[in-house]
């Protein structure tokens, strides 16, 4: 019989209620301009079939498992020439579908699908649309609004760009072999945001620097940037990462840009050799 072993190191659960993945490939609505979709770990190819069946759409599917891609170029002839062998953390995706916007969807590995979305991230500016089944722990976190314990690093930085949708839960008994997680499905759309109107580069440090030490203030977490102490007096500066929303981090941000201080190098990097001691209270991302 022609399939897929499922490998455990990949982090592998393939779907096998075909309702499910009709569903999910329905979630896709294509904003203005997208016709690129590509999918991500298709395994055994259970959504690339429904995807083949959408004419407007042009599927590529991108897969690191060898003997998936095997399965996938037996199995799915229309994809001649669009089934990429690689490893999509990896994947440059201006140079893989230049000048076009771009849908991705997929039944992401669940130890990778955080990675996943800070590749979506990174390639923000033509990522215009994400469904993926997820972990539903996780894409609870995503779609959080601020002030719950699992509004997180990646909670902000998603939601400054994209409208983040959590469409529904899948049980495991769906999957081989299943999970020991609920899981669910999430639709990301990007939002008119083109620029946060600060140094992104920065917002992106100063949210990962507040939450990797979120029990602390945004005071005594925030110190590796430098601030003279005058410079923190704001309230702001009493709260912990989790009570601020992203137009809060925004200003934040901001307020870092104007008031940091540049030390010499024989400061900074004294400085850095100590604060490696004092970030002992990591978030998992």
């Amino acid at each position: 019989m022609d399939h897929v072993s499922p490998k455990k190191h990949l982090g592998q659960h393939f779907l096998a209620d075909p309702n499910i993945a009709r569903r999910i490939v329905d979630s896709l609505r294509l904003p203005d301009g997208v016709t690129e979709v590509l999918e991500i770990g298709p395994g055994m190819g259970v959504l690339t079939g429904d995807l083949l069946k959408h004419s407007e759409y042009r599927t590529t599917v991108v897969e690191i498992d060898r003997e998936s891609v095997d399965y996938l170029g037996r199995n799915f002839p229309a994809l001649e020439g669009r089934i990429l062998s690689a490893d999509f953390l990896k994947q440059d995706l201006n140079k893989l579908f230049p000048g076009q916007p771009l849908s991705i969807i997929g039944n992401f590995p669940y130890n990778i699908s955080s990675q996943i979305f800070f590749q979506v991230l990174a390639h923000r500016q033509q990522v215009r649309e994400v469904v993926g089944m997820i972990q539903k722990e996780v894409a609870d976190r995503l779609a959080e609004p601020p002030g719950s314990k699992t509004y997180g690093i990646l909670s902000v930085l998603l939601q400054a760009f994209y409208t983040v949708e959590m469409l529904f839960t899948v049980p495991p008994h769906v999957f081989i072999p299943p999970p020991k997680v609920q899981s669910a499905v999430v639709r990301l759309t990007r939002n008119d945001t083109e620029h946060l109107g600060c140094d992104e580069k920065l917002f992106f440090q100063v949210v990962k620097q507040a939450f990797q030490t979120r029990r602390k203030t945004l005071r005594n977490a925030l110190k590796p940037f430098g601030m003279v102490p005058e410079a923190t007096t704001n309230p702001v500066f009493e709260k912990r990462a989790e009570q601020l929303g992203v137009a809060d981090f925004v200003e934040l941000t901001k307020h870092i840009e104007q008031h940091r201080v540049i030390a010499p190098p024989s400061v900074n990097n004294a400085k850095s050799r100590r604060e490696k001691n004092v970030a002992d209270e990591t978030e998992e991302e």
